[in-house]
Order: C-alpha cells, then structure tokens, then sequence
C-alpha cells in the first residue's frame, strides 16, 4: 500500500442501517449518495429550498426499469452534506396525469409569502412525451404531503412545455421558466400565471435556471441532447423581461458541464460571502435510482462572468460564513496492480487506468479492514455499469450499489464513495454487469455508451 493525497471525507464510525453521527463531512461530486438509513439518494432534477436554517431537497423518485413516474421524494440536512430521507411528497396518483406509466420530472417547490403555503412545480408527460405542461402542488408543511392539482394555468390554458425550472426573486415574486427561455410571474398565491414576462429567445436551452446576484440575472440551461451531456451555456440580463445577452458556457468547453446537466443555483448567503451551488444531474438511464449522480459544484461569479473553472470531486461551504473549500484529506490507497486485489475473469492492463474489462460476470474483489472505502476508476464511452457488493466479516451483506463508468471522453475519477461503517473487515466484489447507458431519442437515434467496460484505477480506505 502507498500514501497518496485524494478528495475524500474520512470521519468516524457510523453505522449504515441507523446512521446517528454525520456519515460526511463534504460535498462529493460524480458518486452515489446514501442517506441516513444507508439507502440511494434519488432526487433529480432537483431544486433546495432553506426553512427555519434546515435544508430541503427535493427531487425525481426513479427505479432502476423505466422512466415512469414512480414519485417526487424529500430529504432534509443541516450541512448539504448528510440527507435524511423525510417522506415521498408527492406519490404516484392512483389515476390521472400523474398516476401509472406517465411521466413526472423536475419538481421545484416555492414558499408562497402570501399564504404561507408550499407549491410544488413539475412537468408531467406521458412516457413517449407527447402530452406535457406543467404542473403544479400544494402542501401546508414543507415536506408534504403534497395534493396534485394539474395543469398550472395562463390565460385559462395548460402552459405546453417540458423542462422547466423556477425563481423566487428577492422581493418574493414567483416565476416559472420554460425551455426556450419562456418566463411566467406567478399570481400572488402562486396557482396560477399572470403573466409572460419573457418570450422564447433561443432554439433548444432547456433545463433552465435563474439567480441573482445584486442587479443582474443569469439564465442557464442545456442544449437539446435527451438525457446525454452537453456544455451548458448562459445569458446575463438587468431585469427579467430582458434583453437576455448570451454570454457561452460556463465550464471549460469540451468538459460537457462536467458530464452534467444543469437543474438550479441555490445561494448559500453567509457573514463574508454568497456561494453560489450549481446543481447539476449526471444521469444514467435505465439505473436512474441507483447509478445516476450528482454533479454539485461552487459557481465562480464575477461580473458578467460565471464559470466552473475546475472539477472538485471533494468540497465544504462553511454554513455560518458562506465560505467554499476544496477539501484535501490523506488516505491510504490500494494499486490496481496490489497483490491484494484478486482479478476474475478477462481483465486487461489500461494506460489510463489499472485495469479494465467487459465481459459480463467479471470481478475485482479485495478484503480490508476499514470504515469508508473509495474506489477510482475511468470513465470512458464505451464504460457500462458496474455492480458493487460490500459484505462484513460475518459474510453479511451491508451494501450493494451500482455504478456508472460511462464519459463521452476518458478520466479517471472517484467512481465511489461509500458510506461511512462500523469498524471491521470487509469484502468488496466489484462487477462487470454488461450493461450500459443508453436512451432512444424521439427520431430512433441512441445515445450513450457504446459499450461495457469497467475500469479499475485504485481503492482508498479510511481505518
């Protein structure tokens, strides 16, 4: 074994089934998140909203089989790091727009000033997205539950939109964005639409988002690619209505946002500055639950300028001051090439990244005596899923997690990052499932990986 210097969280024991301290210490980006009961975190095309000093994330339910609607879940935090699991908010209905085999994302929830009630936003759709517009919610506590009320309504008709997103200006004023660019203030009791203070500037931008920071607005989203990644790109503007001046992307051109997807900015306003947390989804169909990640990253805000200058697979924002850190921990880690990994299968030396393999039932297994194992390795285009078993020194299994190895460009990465558990021996297997990410666009054409590879670059271990 040999020392090297990672990005990753190394804190005490904390068992996964009742997890009573904090199981991290960081903001981890690109690796599955488990929440105080050791299960998935799933809430994509999420928005926060911060009540009473408590943080309430909110996000797309999904299973591991199809895109269908299956919920909208709720977590709570304290610190951004550590996710309670509060409730599904949102079930799926019995019938109806958002009842069986149809289609519900991007949930954004708003606190009305007005009445003091909560709204929830979404975009329901039927599977083959052919009958969307958004929707809307209302509960009177923050996690729900929520009751489902249909279309939201402008001018007596359904707004017909897909991807969609929200913005709470400072004085209160609701809004709801549309891909495209469309902006609608919301009424004083935020159930319907007054009026369109912004039309349609630019073919495709979806997954829009909007915040502020003194006078000017910045407006990001994507380009149109389905669920694959693109670079995302913004608009700068004085006020809302416009004229929204488009300003290119906001991470390094080629990066593809950092394999994401935009879905919202959330302020993080402290005593010595306002971090600006861009939340991005790296998805992963069909394992939407269990592989799909989250790409949360600091905005760099300056001016007319925003940027995601580099990656930062490991960060803190100090909740008191606002202040955001990259974190540098020690760990030890485990070579690729480590007599203590045992390879099974057809397993090939990669330049880039130790081993790689993908034939289906493959294994890399190894036993060490840890509280929180890391595992890096390299995403590729041809990367498919892989799965990861984790089993204690009585043979019980504490853990299984799928993974994702798939990049439209090749780098290594912290691929995962467990949670942290009580002090023992473990095994970890680690598994060519042979299967891929992939997604059907509307014209037949398939995008995603062109392949099964799973590759193996090191193991971390925290005693």
């Amino acid at each position: 074994m040999r020392t090297v210097i990672v990005f990753l969280a190394l804190i005490g024991n904390v068992g996964l089934s009742a997890q009573t301290k904090k199981a991290y210490n960081a903001i981890f980006s690109g690796v599955p998140w488990f929440d105080d009961k050791g299960n998935t975190v799933s809430a994509h095309g999420a928005n926060i909203v911060k009540d009473k000093g408590k943080y309430y994330l909110f996000g797309e339910r999904h299973n591991d089989t199809s895109n269908a609607f299956v919920g909208f879940n709720c977590y709570s935090s304290a610190d951004l790091y550590n996710w309670k699991f509060e409730r599904i908010a949102l079930p799926l209905q019995a019938s109806g727009k958002l009842g069986p085999n149809r289609v519900g994302e991007r949930p954004k929830v708003m606190k009305c000033p007005s009445t003091g009630e909560y709204i929830m936003y979404m975009h329901a759709d039927t599977l083959g997205y052919v009958d969307q517009f958004v929707g809307y919610a209302t509960a009177k506590n923050i996690t729900g539950p929520y009751t489902f009320h249909g279309p939201l309504l402008y001018n007596g008709k359904p707004i017909k939109k897909w991807d969609m997103g929200t913005f709470q200006d400072k004085e209160g004023s609701g809004y709801v964005l549309l891909h495209g660019g469309d902006i609608y203030k919301l009424s004083t009791d935020y159930k319907s639409i007054s009026e369109q203070v912004n039309k349609a500037f630019e073919r495709g931008f979806e997954s829009p988002a909007i915040f502020r920071k003194d006078s000017l607005y910045y407006f990001l989203g994507s380009d149109l690619t389905g669920w694959e990644r693109n670079d995302n790109y913004y608009f700068t503007a004085t006020s809302l209505k416009g004229p929204w001046i488009k300003r290119g992307f906001f991470a390094p051109q080629g990066t593809l946002t950092w394999n994401s997807q935009t879905t919202f900015v959330l302020p993080i306003e402290g005593t010595k500055e306002t971090t600006y947390l861009f939340m991005g989804d790296r998805w992963s169909f069909p394992k939407q639950a269990s592989a799909a990640t989250y790409v949360w990253q600091p905005l760099a805000v300056s001016g007319y300028n925003i940027s995601l200058p580099g990656f930062k697979e490991a960060w803190t924002v100090d909740q008191k001051t606002g202040v955001g850190s990259s974190i540098t921990v020690k760990g030890e880690a485990i070579g690729a090439g480590d007599t203590g990994i045992t390879y099974t299968g057809n397993w090939k030396q990669d330049t880039l990244a130790g081993k790689s393999s993908d034939e289906k039932g493959a294994i890399v297994s190894f036993t060490v005596k840890a509280t929180q194992i890391g595992i890096f390795g390299l995403a590729r285009p041809d990367g498919g899923y892989a799965g990861i078993v984790i089993r204690n020194s009585k043979g019980e299994t504490v853990l299984t997690s799928n993974v994702d190895f798939y990049s439209k460009y090749p780098v290594v990465l912290l691929k995962f990052m467990g949670p942290v558990l009580k002090k023992d021996t473990y095994t970890v297997t680690v598994s060519v499932l042979g299967e891929r990410w992939w997604w059907k666009e509307k014209s037949g054409r398939l995008s995603g990986s062109k392949g099964h590879y799973v590759s193996v670059s090191s193991v971390v271990i925290s005693e």
